[in-house]
């Protein structure tokens, strides 16, 4: 049985609040026995995209660069875990312009609604965090609002949605258990029905 997690960093600090959950996603799921392949947004080449809308037609895009790669991999994959860090109730500019780059590897238009590209084989949780504290992070619209960004782009694909884990508030030196267990179990949740192939 296959077992492909790519994890996506999409902050600028490696050691920062995501990147502190993510790596313990990484940890378990070597423990668990995943094939893991980690790549940082932030250290990929990725050029803009430039409304062509060509991949819509083609399922690829035009310009060549890191893109290409990612696109394989998310298609390959069983699980994917996006860890980005909250802007403006938003992800990162890096995030959503890869959202803007994978428009046609993950849909494909229709005269009604878009139809997906990937498999509800595949599954996806998210990683997030805010200054804001809990529950204002919500309440106001910070953390919700990156979760929902994240969301849209997953649900239009076709992939399933397992969890999330956000962390709000600025006290972010050691990571609360509980998302220590909430990972485990994501994890644990996100290895039931996982068939070949992923792609439909």
């Amino acid at each position: 049985m296959s077992k492909k997690l790519l994890a996506l960093l999409g902050s600028p600090h490696k050691d920062g609040a995501t990147g502190t959950m993510l790596k313990y996603v990484l940890q378990e799921a070597e423990q668990q026995g995943w094939q893991i392949t980690s790549i940082n947004l932030y250290e990929q080449n990725i050029g803009y995209c430039n409304g062509c809308r060509t991949c819509i037609k083609t399922g690829n895009c035009v310009h060549k660069d890191d893109v290409q790669e990612i696109s394989r991999l998310i298609r390959e994959c069983d699980v994917v875990v996006l860890a980005a860090p909250v802007y403006w109730a938003n992800v990162p500019a890096v995030v959503k312009n890869l959202f803007d780059r994978l428009l046609g590897v993950v849909m494909e238009e229709t005269k009604t609604f878009p139809k997906a590209r990937l498999s509800k084989n595949q599954k996806y949780f998210l990683l997030t965090a805010c200054n804001t504290p809990a529950p204002f992070s919500f309440l106001y619209g910070q953390s919700a609002g990156a979760i929902r960004s994240m969301k849209e782009f997953f649900k239009t694909s076709g992939m399933k949605y397992v969890g999330k884990c956000v962390w709000a508030g600025q006290d972010k030196q050691v990571m609360p258990i509980r998302f220590e267990k909430k990972i485990t179990k994501i994890l644990n949740l996100s290895l039931i029905h996982i068939s070949e192939p992923t792609r439909p």
